[in-house]
């Protein structure tokens, strides 16, 4: 079988790849939900992540809609401090063994030429469901070095209070409730069309 050259690939991610709506696999290795979180009311900020995740992005860069779907598994929540993670996944706060998944659905809703800028949609946290806006603060598609494929990354932000959903372990003692969220994700469209022999 006769290899592409880079030329080729280029034009495949340049040309019909991106003008085509498509649909991308999270890659879990490359995909960590990490947030920061008051301690003690301005004591110092404590940030931690969340080791697995799944779920699929669609994207129609042409007609400027898409949608994401990411579950969470709130099991894997790890602070690099193992009493704090103990904290963490009890019933006190995030309850993992009643509810070991967070799932957040969206649509793309802005655009900047055909780069997505912002994201609607609902966070399902701690068995409650709120609304809840991504802004998108970077965003790139391009055929990775690596396997060939097609793959787009963004990193995505926003701000919650954690006790709307039921998370409010901490505030008698003086605890902040506003969470930052970042979602760096890296997603890979899996069926790629063959353009070369």
């Amino acid at each position: 079988m006769k290899k592409c050259s880079a030329g080729a690939f280029v034009v495949l991610i340049s040309g019909t790849a991106l003008a085509e709506p498509m649909t991308l696999t999270i890659d879990p290795d490359h995909t960590y939900p990490s947030f920061e979180a008051d301690h003690m009311g301005g004591m110092s900020i404590w940030r931690g992540k969340f080791r697995s995740s799944s779920g699929t992005i669609t994207l129609d860069q042409s007609a400027h809609t898409g949608k994401v779907d990411i579950t969470i598994d709130t099991t894997t929540i790890d602070f690099g401090h193992e009493k704090m993670n103990e904290r963490a996944r009890s019933a006190a706060m995030f309850d993992v063994e009643q509810f070991p998944s967070a799932t957040y659905q969206g649509s793309l809703i802005k655009f900047r030429g055909d780069v997505p800028t912002a994201v609607d949609g609902v966070l399902k946290l701690h068995g409650i469901s709120r609304p809840l806006r991504l802004t998108i603060r970077s965003f790139k598609c391009q055929l990775s070095p690596m396997n060939r494929k097609l793959t787009c990354g963004a990193d995505a932000v926003t701000h919650f209070n954690r006790a709307d959903f039921g998370i409010d372990w901490g505030r008698d003692l003086g605890f902040n409730m506003d969470v930052s969220l970042a979602i760096e994700v890296e997603a890979t469209k899996l069926e790629q069309t063959e353009v070369c022999h």
